[in-house]
Formats: C-alpha cells, sequence, structure tokens
C-alpha cells in the first residue's frame, strides 16, 4: 500500500497544480462484460447510499462532497422500486450517467488502474487480557484531534499539547511503549499483536468471544500518521519473495521473528507509524446490540431490523461512508477525489472467484462497484481497494490481489470531473 506526501506545498510547482488524472470518455457498449452484470445488487448498495445521504448519516470518514447531480440521483433512486428488476436497474446508471476512463498522471492506458483487496478478520478475542489474548485493541483517545482528509499540515490527526500549541499525534512505536497511557482503554484483546496489527490493516475485525458471542471491531479513528507497508519492505530487504508474498506469509514472518520488544518481528510492526483506533459492537447470543464508548461501558441499542443493521454473524463489516459493506460490490477509494456513493465499472482480470477452488486462477472480473469505503493506503485517482469478504477464505483471496486494470467512474450527465 501507499501513502501521500505528508507535505503537499514540498512539491514543485508544476507538479502540484498539474491535473491529478485525465478522464476520457466511453461509451457504455465499449465496457466488455457490462451487459453480463447484475446491475440489482449494485443498484441495492447505492439505493442505501441515496437513504443514508437524505438522511444526513455522518460517515465514519468524511470524504469529498457529492456534487449536486449526483445528490440528485440519490434521491432518484430512493424512489424507485427496481432493485429486483436487472433491467430497470441497468437503465438507471445508463440513462443517469456517463462512464469514463481514469488515466493518472504520467501512468499508461494499459494499466491505468491498480486494485488491491481487504476483507474483515474473524478472530477469536476477549473482552479482558488473559495469557491467551495478551494483546490490546485500543478505543478512541480522549485526545485525539481528527483533521480534514485536505490538512495543509499533510496529517490526518494532532493533539493538544496543553499549552495551546498542537503536535502530530504518536506514531505506532510511541503508542507501543505507553504514549496514551490515561487517554486510550482497550476495547478488546486478541492473540498477539501480529493479530491486532492485521486488524490495523484490515480496519474492520468480526470477533469471536469466549462466551460463545459476537462483536465487531468498527473504526473509530487513526493517528493520522501516513500508512507504510511492511510487507513491501521484506520483499525489498528479500526477506520473502514478490510472489509468496501473502497475509498468512507475513504473520508467520512476523511470529517466528518474535513479538518482543527487541525483536525482529516488533521492530518490524513499528516500521509502519500508521495506528488505528476501534470502537466495539457486541451483538449477544439472542441478537442484541451494543455499543461501547471509550470509558468501556456498553450501551444497547436495541434489537437490529433487516432495514438498518443486522447480527454480526450476517452483516458485513462498516466501512467510511457508515454503512455495511458488501462483498464484490463495495470499494474503497481516495476520499480526497472521489464521493461516498460514487459507481465505479472495474474491469480487471485477477484470482477472485471462489468457486473455482482455494487457489483460483486468474479471470476476468468486470462488474458496477459502489465507492463505500477509503484508506490510509488508497491514494491516487484509479487506486482501489475491493471488499472481498469476511473470514479466511475472503482473506486468503485478498491476500493475492494486487492487479492492473481499468477504473471506471461513472458520473452523473451535465456534471464535469474536476481532479
Amino acid at each position: 500500500m501507499m501513502a501521500a506526501s505528508p507535505n503537499p506545498a514540498s512539491r514543485p510547482m508544476d507538479e502540484a497544480f498539474a491535473p491529478a488524472f485525465t478522464a476520457r470518455e466511453l461509451s457504455f457498449s465499449a465496457l466488455p462484460g457490462f451487459d453480463d452484470d447484475d446491475f440489482s445488487v449494485a443498484f441495492r448498495v447505492f439505493v442505501t447510499h441515496a437513504k443514508a445521504a437524505l438522511n444526513a448519516l455522518a460517515p465514519l470518514r468524511p470524504a469529498r462532497s457529492a456534487p449536486r447531480s449526483l445528490q440528485d440521483l440519490f434521491l432518484k433512486a430512493a424512489s424507485l422500486d427496481v432493485a429486483a428488476d436487472p433491467h430497470g436497474a441497468r437503465a438507471f446508471f445508463t440513462d443517469h450517467f456517463r462512464p469514463f476512463l481514469i488515466l493518472p498522471r504520467g501512468g499508461s492506458e494499459a494499466n491505468s488502474g491498480f486494485f488491491t483487496g481487504y476483507y474483515e478478520p474473524v478472530v477469536a478475542a476477549s473482552l479482558t487480557p488473559s495469557p491467551d489474548f495478551p494483546a490490546a485493541i485500543l478505543g478512541r483517545p480522549d485526545d485525539l484531534i481528527a483533521l480534514p482528509h485536505d490538512h495543509p499540515s499533510g496529517f490526518a490527526a494532532r493533539r493538544a499539547t496543553g499549552n495551546g500549541t498542537f503536535e502530530p499525534y504518536p506514531d505506532r512505536a510511541a503508542i507501543a511503549k505507553g504514549a496514551l497511557a490515561n487517554h486510550a482503554v482497550p476495547v478488546a484483546y486478541v492473540r498477539d499483536e501480529a493479530e491486532a496489527f492485521l486488524i490495523h490493516v484490515q480496519g474492520s475485525a468480526r470477533l469471536e468471544l469466549p462466551d460463545g458471542s459476537a462483536a465487531r471491531l468498527v473504526y473509530a479513528g487513526r493517528n493520522g500518521r501516513p500508512y507504510r507497508s511492511i510487507g513491501r519492505i521484506l520483499i525489498e530487504r528479500g526477506d520473502i519473495a514478490p510472489e509468496a508474498m501473502s497475509l498468512s506469509a507475513l504473520k508467520g514472518w512476523i511470529r517466528a521473528h518474535g513479538q518482543k520488544p527487541g525483536e525482529a518481528g516488533l521492530a518490524l510492526l513499528h516500521e509502519n507509524p500508521s495506528y488505528i483506533f476501534f470502537r466495539l459492537e457486541r451483538f449477544g447470543l439472542i441478537g442484541k446490540r451494543s455499543t461501547q464508548d471509550n470509558q468501556g461501558i456498553f450501551t444497547e441499542t436495541g434489537l437490529p431490523s433487516e432495514n438498518t443493521l443486522e447480527p454480526a454473524t450476517r452483516e458485513g463489516p462498516i466501512g467510511g461512508a457508515g454503512l455495511s459493506l458488501t462483498p464484490l460490490r463495495s470499494i474503497a477509494i481516495d476520499r480526497s477525489l472521489w464521493p461516498y456513493g460514487t459507481p465505479i465499472w472495474v474491469d480487471a482480470e485477477f484470482p477472485w472467484d471462489a468457486s473455482l477452488g482455494a487457489d483460483p486462477p486468474p479471470t476476468p472480473f468486470r462488474r458496477l462497484m459502489i465507492a463505500e469505503d477509503t484508506g490510509s493506503a488508497i491514494i491516487g485517482p484509479a487506486r482501489a481497494d475491493l471488499f472481498m469478504g469476511s473470514g479466511a477464505a475472503a482473506g486468503d483471496l485478498a491476500g493475492r490481489l494486487r492487479h492492473s486494470g481499468h477504473f471506471i467512474v461513472l458520473w452523473p450527465h451535465g456534471e464535469e470531473i474536476e481532479p
């Protein structure tokens, strides 16, 4: 994964003001596989965004505002009853949008987009520390101040120093050494630091608790430091070959090289300064749902309904837009460039089809996705992360996905795309 320059003002003048991308308009008939997709699924996801926008649901991580024309289409979609009609759903998108191939500055048309995958880990955990579960998952600190994604400092968060000034929030290594003492309360505990780190990278997790109940970790903030890929570090050092890199290989290396202070596994984790905080949504055995605050207190929010949130064992994790993610339909994008709810046609070839076995070959992936999430490593106009689902099988697929392809934005008629 990649990170943006921490100080945009330091870029050369011509680069700082040059468009980040160009958009070449296409026809829907020119999109391979377009007529074969099931648009009813994408339309249902789009309608979920429409209703959230109309109800002014606040996102977990604010993104670029939707243009007025897209907001109007949210309103129109919410009034239609075509979710079960693939032809009517297709007509909605073709009648109201135009497809644009996004070409990043300096990139080639043949490989203009870059796609990775992510998933929701399902892990054993506890709400109290024990020898089996010693690694803490921290809740949002009480001194964390989130900043807009386009803040001139280049950081996404800061903290007050107590004398009227501010400073960057502590990085991962400093937090591990106790920099947040008395400011952040653990909300759960997992097997080890490698497990906790993986949860940070994925941005969510479903927890299986000792009493048989389930809970979900939901993104609650980050320390604002840039993301650095430790997998890439291992590849560059020659510790793991590029073709052998996977999530399981990464966790295996960390565990084999030790996670205590001074050991190489823990030192590798600290090479990534980014740190994620979570809130806990607990689901009891009867399906009741409650949310844990920064002080560790649960507040019951009632039984989930079909129109809101379902139990953790059936519902997708919560994305940056504040809505549940849908496997192979939800996509994470650069939130500084694209609004949540933007339809995006992905045309690529990678190993995604689990029906072909545990180690599927690359096959065409051509379908309409909806922008529902973001990530600190998702930087660039044609950069995207595809949500693959929950559990180990989805994780295996996500870990294999690092492929180029075409990132095609569906943009409302009459609206210009502005980089």
